[in-house]
């Protein structure tokens, strides 16, 4: 059960709830009247607002923030990890990671000599704008930085969340099925880029490439894709001039 939604029974807690494509609406019964409250809309809002004002501190300072969203499993550390290696001398980096529990991912990516702070969620399956917001506060981010916000392993309920990132890029990998963005349209509809890696897996599994992007371009049309490979580096260039067409550079006067 997730502690921050509550999404498998409904049920009325002290903390905020947020719905998926079930109520979450819980209802009092009082001498037979029933009163109908809608949570959903207010915890919504407040994280929407926060998450504006998470957008206006990086546009001041030129920060490009990226939300990466992905199942577990899917490799999305990896790429994060090759990326920040390769593009060392060209941007300068910082990442938040997001994990229930441990510091595994950010302990790897300290290792690349990139700053990085450890959100965990406990039983929360997300990250949400007040998380991201002191989180960022914490890191005092230089201008002109790229962010990227490695969300909690899970393809459902970070959908639902802005976090105040300028591009959401949602990673499968092949191992995955090519079903994936029909059985989770909500992500594939909010976001930018479809990163799909573990291309050197191809061989081995029965995913079709022109099925999945089919699917994904039912839920999104405008999505973009990127095939990669951390293991072969196939296809990785493509991604990071995708990443560098998005980061803007000050003009020098």
């Amino acid at each position: 059960m997730c502690a921050t939604c509550g999404c498998d029974t409904g049920a009325v807690s002290s903390i905020h709830h947020h719905g998926h494509d079930h109520d979450h609406s819980f209802e009092r019964e009082h001498h037979h009247h029933k009163t109908i409250v809608d949570v959903e809309q207010d915890v919504l809002h407040q994280n929407n607002l926060l998450a504006e004002r998470n957008r206006g501190y990086f546009d001041a300072k030129n920060i490009r923030a990226l939300n990466l969203v992905s199942s577990p499993g899917s490799g999305k550390t990896s790429l994060l990890e090759k990326t920040l290696i390769d593009l060392k001398n060209e941007m300068d980096f910082a990442v938040i990671e997001g994990d229930q529990q441990t510091t595994n991912d950010a302990d790897r990516i300290h290792a690349t000599g990139t700053k990085v702070t450890q959100i965990n969620t406990g039983k929360g399956c997300h990250l949400d704008s007040h998380m991201i917001y002191h989180a960022v506060h914490g890191m005092k981010l230089r201008e002109n930085m790229v962010l990227f916000i490695e969300n909690v392993g899970n393809l459902v309920c970070p959908a639902m969340f802005d976090l105040g990132e300028k591009e959401r890029v949602v990673i499968i990998s092949v191992t995955e099925g090519d079903d994936k963005p029909l059985k989770y349209p909500d992500m594939f509809h909010t976001s930018t880029l479809c990163i799909i890696n573990k291309i050197d897996l191809l061989p081995y599994v029965p995913f079709s490439m022109d099925k999945v992007k089919e699917n994904a371009k039912k839920i999104n049309p405008n999505l973009q894709f990127r095939e990669v490979s951390c293991t072969s580096g196939e296809g990785l260039e493509s991604w990071y001039s995708w990443l560098r067409s998005k980061v803007l550079i000050p003009q020098e006067v």
